[in-house]
């Protein structure tokens, strides 16, 4: 290969000295857009991320939120009015991303000790709650047609008492005292509900 450039030998050379711990000034990096920015805004994220409960966090949190910033489009980068503001709009995104992976795991870990197979299926109380439903099968059976139909489209249809008149004919005061009928003869038959 030809010699170097001019400008190449400038930035690489002059070599350091053996043991040197830094570069010579001259040979310090320029500050770029992105350098800048970090230096004047990531004390303040942090501050931000530690107060709304990053915590030990919130350093990793700052370093997420110039990798999010430093991954856009140059072009994009450079579009944008006031990186500071663009830089809380992503720190923002990040908590409430993280808030959600916090709420999806809790959610998912108690669907898991919720699972039916996590749950010891105990034989007395499947006995018992078989029992009852029987009883309150027949106790609904008992009721008149009426009645039975109406407490039918009230508790397993979820209508409302308006609604279950226009069905049956009656008025919402007839449709109440129908139902008030039905819960008192089933607390009859089965006990308090």
């Amino acid at each position: 290969m030809g010699s170097a450039s001019p400008a190449y030998d400038k930035i690489i050379e002059p070599r350091l000295a053996e043991g040197a711990p830094f570069p010579p000034d001259d040979r310090a990096p320029a500050d770029t857009g992105l350098a800048l920015l970090y230096r004047t805004c990531s004390n303040r994220l942090a501050r931000y991320f530690s107060r709304r409960g990053g915590g030990d966090d919130a350093l990793d949190l700052v370093h997420d939120t110039f990798v999010r910033f430093a991954a856009l489009d140059p072009h994009a980068a450079r579009a944008i009015a006031t990186p500071e503001a663009y830089l809380n709009r992503v720190a923002t995104n990040l908590l409430r991303d993280r808030a959600r992976m916090a709420a999806r795991r809790a959610l998912a870990a108690q669907g898991e000790a919720a699972a039916p197979e996590a749950v010891a299926a105990d034989p007395h109380r499947l006995l018992e709650e078989r029992e009852a439903l029987a009883r309150l099968e027949q106790a609904v059976a008992r009721m008149s047609a009426r009645r039975r139909r109406i407490f039918l489209l009230h508790r397993v249809e979820g209508l409302t008492y308006a609604r279950i008149g226009e069905e049956v004919g009656m008025s919402v005061k007839g449709v109440k005292k129908q139902m008030a009928k039905a819960l008192s003869e089933l607390r009859r038959d089965m006990g308090p509900l």
